[in-house]
């Protein structure tokens, strides 16, 4: 970053239905593992978030908890705290899965943000496991139902697409100083990203064995 360069630094929220690649993509975009993934869902608990930089700009990444129909009231305290993620934002970037598109947890997400002031971004992932022209025929039906800014088509697993996208994104962002020093990449103390890795990989191993919910506590 040079000196004259005017800084900037915003909020940009990630939404999309539980197991859409938001964590694997807030990963590539800050470039290294802060947000944990795995295949179940709800795995995102906290707004666990992501610093990603673009040369003058720094990008707060909320990697809000799945938005999903809440049956629970735990469910319902993670539905509103979703939201709160996405309530100060400078960009709401809706990820879409085309292959697994979720519609009963997709659509009310679109509901919900086709009135939100937001800058809104529709971002299709998984483009290197589905079929061109239907990746074309969702993006057409989505912008129809919401105002987006911009379509991106990524994979987050690749990486394709997403330099572009990253570029786009640090255009969005308003003038302003960074919120958080040049080397952090999360909020998340060293600890906390300790046992969240150590609980991704419980996830992983255990299968049908697992409860649905694991607490990790870090000896060392």
């Amino acid at each position: 970053m040079s000196e004259n360069e005017a800084t900037r630094c915003g909020v940009v929220a990630v939404i999309g239905a539980p197991n859409a690649g938001k964590s694997t993509l807030v990963n590539q975009l800050v470039g290294q593992k802060v947000a944990i993934t795995s295949p179940k869902a709800q795995t995102t608990r906290a707004r666990m978030l992501g610093i990603a930089l673009h040369g003058p700009v720094q990008m707060i990444l909320v990697d809000t908890p799945g938005i999903f129909a809440p049956k629970r009231k735990l469910d319902r305290a993670m539905v509103s705290a979703a939201w709160e993620g996405a309530e100060a934002a400078d960009a709401v970037l809706l990820l879409v899965d085309p292959v697994k598109q979720r519609r009963h947890e997709l659509e009310p997400l679109l509901e919900a943000l086709a009135n939100r002031p937001e800058r809104k971004i529709l971002v299709i992932n998984k483009v290197d496991a589905a079929k061109k022209e239907a990746l074309l025929t969702l993006a057409q039906e989505l912008t129809g139902k919401v105002d987006f800014a911009e379509v991106f088509f990524i994979s987050a697993l690749t990486g394709d697409g997403v330099p572009e996208m990253k570029e786009a994104l640090a255009a969005m962002m308003p003038e302003g100083p960074w919120h958080y020093p040049e080397d952090q990449v999360s909020d998340a103390s060293e600890r906390l990203l300790a046992a969240e890795v150590t609980r991704e990989q419980l996830y992983r191993q255990l299968h049908e064995e697992l409860p649905y919910d694991s607490a990790v506590r870090p000896e060392s």
